[in-house]
């Protein structure tokens, strides 16, 4: 098992922790981790665009002139889609472009997004968050201690609402709950912020 620094919110050592090396110790898996990033942003994306075919525009119902003599081409409607306001070829239609992916693909994922933070030294652990107000300066001071500036995902044990909405105002700062958190907000973080208590939260569920 590794071993961690543990901080305060001042930035000072207070301790240090054994974490798991089947979950912040592994050989980090690009292609699973690719893979759940790219199932996370298709769940996320809304399938409402949608464009009208030549059977859906209005008007079009008689033919514009004659078949033959005229010179011109042939045509049967003034809403075909080579047509200024007619109806649009192969357009987008309302669909669902989420999908599942095996839950040890997942699990997978997150091990190495986590062991990929472990690994390049911008994985912090705080031994709590000391939030008593909700007062924004207070995270923000936090963040800069422990040399978590920039972009952050702060992961708690459980909701707390102090440190969320104290947090939301904070660019580039995103909180997330220790058993619900995504792969893609860790990869796409700089640093992991993470308590104590969310560490062994997430080792007992995924143990």
């Amino acid at each position: 098992m590794a071993k961690f620094d543990v901080m305060d919110m001042s930035g000072k050592k207070v301790s240090t922790i054994e974490l798991s090396d089947a979950i912040f110790g592994i050989e980090p898996n690009e292609r699973v981790m690719h893979a759940a990033v790219v199932n996370f942003l298709a769940n996320q994306r809304q399938g409402t665009q949608s464009t009208k075919t030549r059977s859906e525009v209005s008007g079009g119902g008689a033919k514009p002139w004659r078949q033959k003599g005229t010179g011109r081409a042939r045509q049967g409607s003034i809403r075909s889609p080579q047509w200024t306001h007619g109806g649009i070829a192969l357009g987008p239609k309302p669909r669902d472009y989420s999908y599942t992916l095996n839950k040890k693909v997942k699990r997978l994922a997150m091990f190495s997004a986590l062991s990929a933070k472990a690994a390049s030294g911008d994985l912090v652990i705080v031994d709590k968050f000391d939030v008593t107000e909700f007062k924004t300066k207070t995270v923000v001071n936090m963040l800069t201690a422990v040399g978590a500036t920039g972009k952050s995902l702060i992961v708690a044990p459980e909701v707390d609402q102090k440190l969320v909405k104290s947090a939301a105002n904070i660019a580039g700062v995103k909180t997330a709950v220790a058993t619900a958190m995504n792969v893609y907000d860790v990869i796409n973080a700089r640093k992991l912020v993470i308590n104590v208590d969310a560490a062994k939260k997430l080792e007992e569920v995924f143990a």
